[in-house]
């Protein structure tokens, strides 16, 4: 069986570090592994349209943003298919027969949908398109036939729900669909990089995010207004590494060939957080540390991303052509659900026979 990855995120604005270190930078990894026979990474404006219904320019204007962070971090088309969601039909149908294989109670239990309902205010008026989310989900990830899905902790439930639709859907009809595994990512500090000002999700609405297409100067400006441990008032008072964001952020990015570079004081991250707690370390000093790491790691992205902003046709037409190339194998699987199911009636030819041997008696 093939090793198929399917992964992607809603379009709904530029990507930032948190994309990075909690997903891109391991699809890039991922990609040139030669583990796999196919990589799917899917721009999900459809889901993104569940809470924009009635916002679709934002939408609309940040699929190009999407696709351009995608290459610029390293997603390759020659060895990536980079496609657009809607732009691939089947999966609205294939999602229609799923939502027959769950009811609304498993869906009302899922973690990962009562936590986003909560966040975007919707426990009065939950839209029916984000409210069957997961089922959606289920049809992108089988369409393709993943057999793995790199997701955070918070998307577990999402999986689950997924692997419940493929043995249903199996043991009713046909052994048709692949139970896709989780993949998760590898670096704790990865999990989930909290915003700039602390708070555990980075929100362009709250203004604490580093996108990964910001300038150096908003590079620097965002890390040294960075939240640390406000009780950490002088130099000489010991600080608290739990919690600082300062810190999280060396945990994502730091390597120990830094130290050499940069701050030769030091021979490790830990010897650097033991002086930190024990005090007579100014944040400023490792704020302006964490910027010459970032720096680093940022520089050639953003060098990537304004090669081709200049050749944005060739950007488009990949999307065109991956969009096509996401399609046809979509297609097919949608071809054998239809099959399985026995509604490919004009495609099967026993259909006919039975219906003539039925009324001609």
């Amino acid at each position: 069986m093939e090793k198929v990855i399917l992964t992607g995120d809603r379009p709904t604005g530029n990507l930032h570090v948190g994309h990075y270190v909690g997903s891109l930078k391991r699809r890039v990894e991922l990609q040139n592994s030669g583990e796999y026979d196919k990589i799917f990474i899917m721009i999900a404006d459809a889901q993104a349209l569940t809470d924009n219904a009635d916002n679709p320019e934002k939408v609309r204007q940040n699929i190009m943003q999407v696709a351009l962070d995608y290459l610029s971090c390293g997603i390759d088309p020659n060895k990536s298919i980079i496609f657009i969601q809607s732009q691939v039909p089947e999966l609205c149908e294939l999602s229609f027969y799923y939502m027959n294989l769950v009811t609304v109670s498993r869906l009302q239990r899922n973690p990962t949908v009562k936590s986003e309902i909560q966040m975007r205010n919707f426990e009065t008026s939950i839209p029916v398109g984000f409210f069957t989310y997961p089922i959606s989900q289920a049809s992108d990830i089988t369409a393709f036939k993943a057999t793995t899905v790199p997701v955070g902790e918070d998307q577990l439930p999402m999986i689950e729900q997924t692997k419940e639709i493929v043995r249903r859907f199996n043991m009713i009809y046909e052994d048709t669909l692949i139970e896709p595994e989780a993949l998760l990512p590898d670096n704790k500090a990865c999990l989930r990089l909290p915003g700039t000002d602390g708070k555990a999700k980075m929100s362009k609405s709250l203004n604490n995010c580093i996108y990964l297409s910001d300038s150096s100067e908003d590079v620097k400006r965002g890390i040294m207004s960075m939240y640390t441990d406000p009780n950490h008032i002088r130099v000489e008072d010991p600080g608290q590494v739990e919690g600082n964001c300062v810190f999280t952020y060396l945990d994502a990015f730091c390597k120990p060939e830094h130290f050499g570079k940069y701050l030769p004081d030091y021979q490790s991250l830990q010897e650097l957080k033991d002086h930190y707690t024990r005090g007579g370390l100014g944040d400023v000093k490792i704020k302006k540390f964490l910027i010459k790491i970032m720096e680093e790691e940022l520089e050639p992205i953003r060098a990537r991303r304004k090669g081709y902003e200049e050749n944005i046709e060739f950007v488009y037409q990949m999307l065109k052509e991956g969009s096509e190339k996401a399609r046809a194998v979509a297609a097919e699987t949608l071809k054998d659900v239809k099959k399985a199911m026995k509604i490919n009636y004009f495609e099967d030819g026993e259909f006919l026979e039975e219906q003539i041997s039925r009324y001609r008696k």
